[in-house]
């Protein structure tokens, strides 16, 4: 298999209907996890699974986009195309890190047996590197790490970092004894050659922790450390744990002498129906910010008819507070708002429309008074009733997502609601309460014109609403 990117052969976008306006997505063909966040040379920039040749799952390529101000985005040609004997299979999701003025991409080769066996596979990990930012060279070198001989398959999405003047990869993966997750840790003095850590968390109950740990991410946070991880195969719980997989976090302590975590029980970051893969880095000033996958899960994209399928969210600022991890959205997207923003102070009795010009690209802000907030709504709908619902009952959380079944999401705050911000783009609605302490991620397909509106009983409260520029150069 020869490794070349056939621009001739890529999937167009047929209809404009669905394609976001201020997400990162595709110009055309699958887009999944967000990966090889990094500052490098003045550009914010972020990489993506991408099959360019369809609007379904395949071979994975690295899509890249770059941004001056994390807003508005340029596409770039594809960084990492499969090929190469360690990925025949696909690039697949992986870091970036900046050494000596260069940046270099660590991905995982996934390649498959001759049995058209989709899931007899192996994976292993690989270096790419670019002077540029642009045109990226593989590693003559790879694979850098090949899967170890206590682990299944599942051995994938390399994220590194620099400590101490050492540099540290940690792999997502399932030990083979007892099918498990579980965290390796690897140590490198020159990002080339590679030694164990081990394990240094791991699963030890299937359902209440799963079977995988995908994607995960290991980062200090005021005094703490956390690890951000997307496991596979957590049994749903009352309200709890609802989708297919989701993203959690665990805050607590990385040992790098003993080569362990010691952290909280998984809580999860996100609420909504369609949050997952996270990956951050550090900006600049300092702030730790990230971008998930609106993933569809198991669900079919509305979009993928017009030749393109899935987006980003929105790039998202983490902060620890008393031991949770709250996520908002960066203040750069400020830069997206319109001229003739309206901004109210009401006393609600019932239910208003929210007066914007474009519901469907839009911000919504909301903040109540003390002791005010009973029971308030906001919703948007179009000419068949409601599209996505929000509801705050004192610091109950509830999301109403317009489908056939699992309709509902839930989310308990630590006190009632005093503010939530919402975004709404094309087809995708990102909504944080109590400044992020609670957050839910959708995806939505509207029929025709979209309106807003708000309810409540006897709640005094200050809106804005904005009218959102698009986000592509």
């Amino acid at each position: 298999m020869k490794e070349e990117f056939n621009p001739d052969k890529m999937i167009k976008v047929t209809n404009e209907r669905y394609r976001q306006w201020y997400h990162i997505q595709t110009p055309g063909g699958w887009l999944n996890d967000p990966n090889g966040l990094c500052y490098f040379k003045g550009y914010y920039h972020v990489f993506y699974q991408f099959h360019p040749y369809s609007a379904e799952w395949g071979p994975m390529h690295w899509g890249h986009v770059r941004s001056k101000d994390l807003v508005h985005w340029e596409q770039l040609p594809i960084a990492l195309t499969p090929g190469a004997p360690e990925d025949k299979g696909g690039c697949f999701s992986g870091s970036a890190i900046i050494k000596d003025n260069r940046l270099y991409l660590f991905y995982t080769g996934h390649n498959y047996y001759d049995d058209n066996d989709l899931d007899h596979f192996w994976e292993n990990q690989n270096m790419a590197y670019s002077d540029d930012g642009i045109t990226f060279h593989k590693y003559a070198g790879n694979p850098i790490i090949k899967t170890p001989a206590d682990n299944t398959q599942h051995f994938r999405d390399p994220k590194v970092w620099e400590h101490n003047g050492h540099y540290y990869m940690v792999i997502g993966s399932q030990d083979k004894e007892n099918k498990l997750g579980r965290i390796l840790m690897y140590k490198s003095t020159d990002l080339e050659h590679w030694e164990s850590c081990g394990p240094i968390i791991q699963s030890h109950n299937r359902d209440a922790e799963g079977w995988m740990w995908e994607c995960p991410d290991l980062f200090t946070l005021g005094n703490a450390d956390v690890l951000l991880c997307s496991p596979m195969g957590i049994k749903s719980q009352p309200e709890q744990f609802m989708n297919l997989s989701q993203v959690c976090y665990s805050v607590g302590h990385l040992d790098y002498q003993q080569h362990r975590f010691d952290g909280s029980k998984f809580r999860e970051l996100d609420h909504g129906h369609n949050f997952y893969a996270t990956q951050t880095m550090l900006t600049p000033d300092n702030r730790r910010i990230f971008f998930g996958w609106l993933s569809p899960f198991n669900e079919k994209m509305a979009e993928q008819a017009d030749g393109w399928a899935g987006s980003l969210t929105l790039p998202r600022e983490l902060v620890l507070e008393d031991g949770q991890l709250k996520n908002r959205p960066v203040k750069e997207l400020a830069q997206l708002r319109q001229a003739g923003g309206t901004k109210k102070h009401l006393t609600l009795n019932g239910e208003a429309q929210v007066s914007i010009k474009d519901a469907q690209h839009a911000e919504y802000l909301f903040d109540f008074d003390d002791g005010s907030l009973t029971d308030f709504q906001w919703s948007i709908s179009d000419q068949r009733g409601s599209l996505i619902k929000i509801n705050c009952q004192g610091a109950k959380v509830t999301l109403y997502r317009r489908g056939t079944q699992d309709q509902y999401r839930y989310a308990t705050l630590t006190a009632p609601a005093k503010n939530v911000h919402i975004f709404v783009d094309t087809s995708s609605v990102e909504c944080f309460i109590n400044d992020g302490a609670a957050s839910f991620t959708e995806r939505y397909y509207a029929t025709g014109k979209v309106t807003a509106a708000i309810a409540a009983k006897g709640v005094t409260l200050d809106e804005q609403a904005y009218v959102l520029g698009k986000g592509e150069e």
